[in-house]
């Protein structure tokens, strides 16, 4: 079962404030000679589009807007939602890219191992595998990271211009921060939202709305998206189905 966190949404929002502004300090020309170092080439193997190896592709609001011009139901409210209130509904900070039927769980958009939109990618699948965020290794030390899936997938032996290696590194913080920025007006978003309406998470409710959602019965959930919550009633396949 999933637990969110009980942090308090002000905590919450100092800790993503306090995220981003290192994200702001850290060197670009640090994170482009790492791009170099690491060499990476893509082989078209198609691992990082299913949600097997990747989990969920979350969203960007710029690319949800992009989405719906190409085929709105490619869109679903992204898995795992931050909170449940006392009356059962539950809210996430935004959109994920659904995924495919089948036991890979392909992108949306994945056929026969190519992507049919690569020209209008979004964000994440650009700056695909770099990242740049600080997150704990197997050891529990807190360290930036770079790049995802290292040494599962693509191979590491591509001579990366500094220029091109700079371009990836400025379109990889722009998007972190983006990411972050979204997160924090999800999060400033929904302590207003809560105070105004008497509400508030619980997550014994929290729970059972989990179990019952798994059992196949439909849940209300809440989309943050461009500043305001979108309803939607997900149903997802289960033994009561």
């Amino acid at each position: 079962m999933i637990t969110v966190s009980l942090v308090p949404i002000p905590l919450r929002i100092a800790a993503l404030v306090q995220e981003r502004n290192s994200l702001f300090e850290y060197p670009q020309e640090q994170l482009a000679k790492i791009i170099r170092e690491i060499k990476f080439r893509c082989t078209g193997c198609a691992r990082c589009c299913t949600r097997a190896f990747n989990g969920h592709v979350f969203l960007l609001d710029k690319d949800v807007a992009a989405v719906k011009r190409i085929d709105p139901d490619a869109i679903e409210p992204a898995p795992d939602p931050e909170f449940c209130d006392q009356n059962g509904t539950f809210y996430v900070s935004g959109y994920a890219l659904r995924a495919k039927d089948d036991d890979a769980g392909s992108c949306w958009f994945l056929e026969s191992g190519r992507c049919r939109i690569y020209d209008k990618r979004f964000s994440i699948c650009r700056i695909y595998p770099y990242m740049l965020h600080r997150e704990p290794d197997v050891w529990g030390t807190v360290d930036w990271r770079q790049i995802s899936g290292f040494e599962q997938h693509g191979e590491y032996d591509a001579e990366i211009s500094e220029d091109v290696a700079m371009a990836i590194a400025r379109e990889t913080k722009e998007y972190e921060n983006a990411f972050l920025a979204q997160e924090i007006a999800f999060l400033e978003f929904m302590k207003e939202y809560f105070a105004d309406n008497q509400l508030k998470h619980v997550q014994k409710v929290y729970d059972d709305r989990m179990r019952a959602s798994a059992r196949g019965y439909p849940v209300r959930v809440m989309v943050f998206c461009d500043g305001e919550l979108a309803e939607h009633i997900v149903r997802t396949p289960g033994p009561e189905t």
